[in-house]
Parts: C-alpha cells; structure tokens; sequence
C-alpha cells in the first residue's frame, strides 16, 4: 500500500509538468503528497475498520474518504469526487476517472483470494465511480497487486490481465512520444500496468511510469502499488515516503502494514 504513496509522491512534481525520461530525482523538495495518497490511506482504514467483515465495507470507505477528503480539501480532487464529498458521499456518479485506480492497492494487500480482491475492489469503487470502465480499472489494478503478492511472475500477470482486462500491446518505449495526459482508468490503468511489467525493480518501476508522462502521479501510484507487491519496497525509499506524511497519516499507514505485513526489498 505504502508503494502506491511512494508513487504519488515521487510523480506529484511532474503531474502538470511532465518528463518523457527515467532520469530526474526521485524525492525533491517539491515533491508532495496528493488526492492519491490520501484516498489511498482513506480506504486503507475503512479495510482496518471492517475487522476481517467486509459486509459493510462500502459503507466504511464513504465515512473515511468523506473524512479525510474534508480535513485535507486542497489535495488536488477531481471536480467531481469534489462534489462527491460535499453531498457526504451520498450517490456515486457514474465516474470512469483514474482515482478508481490509485487509490484501491489496501484491497489487493488484504484479500485472501482471487474473488475476495474482486470483491473487496468493487465495495470501495461502486461509492463513486460505478461506471463499468471504473470498476474494471480498479479491478485490474487490485488484481495485479493480489497475484504479485502471492507468488505470480511478470509473465502470468500480463496473460491475466491481456484475458480479462486489457490488451496489453505496446510498450512503454513505444508510446512515450506520444502519451498524453489522461484521466480516464481505459487511458491510465493499462499503461501503469506496462510500466510494472516492463520493469526491473521497485524504483525503476515508479521511474518507468513517470517517464511517460500524462498523470504522473496517478500512473505512479497504480505502478507502485503493484511493483511492491512483486518486489517489495526498498528501506530507504519507505522511509523517505514517511517523511512526506503527517502523523495522522502515518498511523494509518503503519496500523495497516501491521494487520498486512509488506514486503521490503534490499533493490
């Protein structure tokens, strides 16, 4: 989960000002949590508030992104999920936007099998974005996250997701050119999965889905989320992620990776 955060910090720079190169400093200054990473936390809790009965667990993710949307307002929210979190959640909005995807990663860290992610997936997505591309685009990234996590290699996860998602056929040297910016899961899920499946490591997996351009932090925090599932998150960047949270956030964070142990990688 941590992973995903690590993404959106490292991405948030170059969101309005992109690289199209996996050279750049990975943690600046600069660098800032957003929407992502909150949403991300916000969901991560209302998995912990279920207590292992997920019956309720629709209702939970609306209380903690409601929540967390309002004790952070200026994180960089879509216009809608904005409105969205006036109305306290009340109705989703038939949303297809990326925010399906970037902020689902506790669900694929959670589940028990391949059906629980789906299902635990579906319960914080159907809230807001009920659109069928949104629940695919965080079906997808969830699922990606649950197979890394239990033992599929890179291989078994692009046929998994070319079967049942999307086709996967290009590569990232392929569309770097010409990506553009896109919020849409259709324009953002299946090249943050790219990004993961053409890399080598945790790092270089944030840098490949930065390099493209387009929403970077958004593609970089579906990216991480799935790059530390497979590879683990490397100390030095789990600590450096911390620092960019406040203590609230942090809490959440560490309550949830001692419900769900991570797996940390020396690389």
């Amino acid at each position: 989960m941590l992973g995903a955060i690590a993404g959106d910090i490292a991405g948030s720079r170059f969101e309005w000002n992109n690289l199209k190169s996996k050279k750049f400093e990975l943690f600046h200054p600069k660098c800032f949590f957003t929407d992502d990473s909150l949403m991300t936390i916000a969901l991560a809790k209302a998995i912990l508030d279920c207590k292992g009965d997920y019956a309720l667990l629709s209702e939970a993710a609306v209380k903690r992104m409601v929540q967390l949307g309002r004790m952070y307002p200026y994180a960089g929210y879509g216009l809608s999920f904005a409105k969205w979190l006036e109305t306290d959640g009340s109705r989703p909005y038939d949303s297809f936007g990326n925010g399906a995807g970037m902020r689902v990663s506790a669900c694929g860290f959670a589940a028990n099998s391949l059906n629980d992610v789906k299902d635990l997936s579906l319960k914080v997505t159907r809230v807001t974005h009920n659109h069928p591309e949104g629940i695919k685009g965080a079906e997808a990234t969830a699922v990606c996250i649950y197979l890394a996590r239990t033992g599929s290699s890179i291989e078994e996860i692009r046929k998994f997701v070319n079967g049942h998602y999307y086709k996967l056929d290009f590569t990232l040297d392929g569309i770097r050119d010409s990506y553009g910016f896109d919020v849409s899961c259709q324009g953002t899920v299946p090249q943050a999965i790219e990004a993961f499946l053409e890399s080598t490591g945790f790092e270089d997996a944030i840098r490949n889905a930065i390099s493209i351009g387009g929403d970077s932090d958004t593609l970089a925090a579906i990216t991480g989320g799935i790059a530390e599932a497979f590879y683990g998150m490397p100390n030095d960047i789990r600590q450096r992620t911390m620092t960019y949270l406040d203590d609230g956030l942090r809490a959440v964070v560490n309550e949830f990776e001692s419900k769900f142990p991570p797996k940390v990688s020396g690389n």
